[in-house]
């Protein structure tokens, strides 16, 4: 008996599986035997993660003989035999009572009722300064968890909390294009509302990436709206995280003569700069 042995890499177990399935051309998993070699590991916020790895025999199937044999008075015997039990059969159907099958039970016509309870919010209220607390002590957990050398620093003003994520090491919580601060920002705000009705607003920067962020695109908004008001037109720009739309959008509400406004939808969401009259000028902030 041979077997056809591979090994595939997946996301998980179940995905590495299916993969082998249609590379040995099998369509039933009872088909194979799988060895899990390694279990998937699961990153934070795509981080560290690991693919599962199962190594899949196919065993060949064998080929079964079959001999036929002669034998005149041997089928003869078992023709007859059949034709006896039919016979047989015939007969005692014949005594039997006749059976009758039982009405269906008659349906409940009563349907049950619904009850609907009011689902009651049991997060409790907390100041802005009590929120701080939270986002630092998850920041700073966040970072130690990594194994990094930084420091969380939290203050508070106008009603908006900010959160400043400082140090070399820290520059790995920022990802390709701010990527993974954007999600660490996410994960920070769904950490306040589970502690408090009302969240009040999140900034959040890491190794000062935030602030550099601004000021190429501030610098970039300049440049777009000098070409915007000697050619004139519209100019759309490429789409943008609500936190760079705002900065563009502050940028045009400085300038007379320039709107812009938001369009499509997230993650595709992007701002057109357009040229008006000086007095219709306004912009749409996020």
């Amino acid at each position: 008996m041979g077997y056809v042995e591979i090994e595939v890499r997946a996301k998980t177990v179940d995905l590495a599986v299916e993969a082998a399935m249609q590379e040995l051309g099998v369509e039933s998993r009872e088909q194979l035997s799988v060895e899990v070699i390694q279990e998937p590991v699961k990153g934070f916020l795509g981080i560290g993660g690991q693919d599962a790895v199962v190594r899949v025999k196919r065993r060949q199937g064998r080929r079964r003989s079959r001999s036929r044999r002669k034998g005149g008075s041997k089928q003869a015997t078992a023709a007859q035999s059949r034709g006896n039990r039919r016979r047989e059969g015939t007969k005692s159907a014949k005594n039997r009572p006749d059976r009758r099958r039982a009405k269906p039970a008659p349906a409940s016509s009563k349907t049950p009722k619904r009850t609907e309870r009011p689902v009651s919010d049991d997060r409790p209220e907390a100041d802005i300064e009590e929120q701080a607390r939270v986002v630092e002590d998850f920041l700073t957990g966040l970072v130690d968890a990594y194994g990094l050398e930084g420091s969380v620093g939290v203050t508070w003003d106008d009603g908006v909390i900010l959160a400043d994520v400082g140090g070399e090491q820290t520059e790995a919580l920022v990802g390709a294009r701010g990527a993974t601060m954007i999600a660490i920002h996410e994960l920070t705000r769904t950490v306040l509302q589970r502690h408090t009705r009302e969240p009040a607003r999140l900034r959040l920067d890491i190794a000062g990436y935030a602030q550099r962020r601004r000021q190429a695109l501030t610098i970039y908004a300049e440049q777009l709206i000098e070409q915007l008001m000697a050619e004139g037109g519209e100019i759309m720009l490429e789409p943008m995280s609500a936190s760079d739309r705002k900065v563009i959008h502050d940028v045009a509400a400085a300038h007379e003569g320039v709107t812009s406004y938001s369009e499509g939808e997230s993650p595709g969401r992007y701002v057109v700069l357009s040229r008006v009259a000086a007095e219709d000028s306004n912009s749409e902030e996020e």
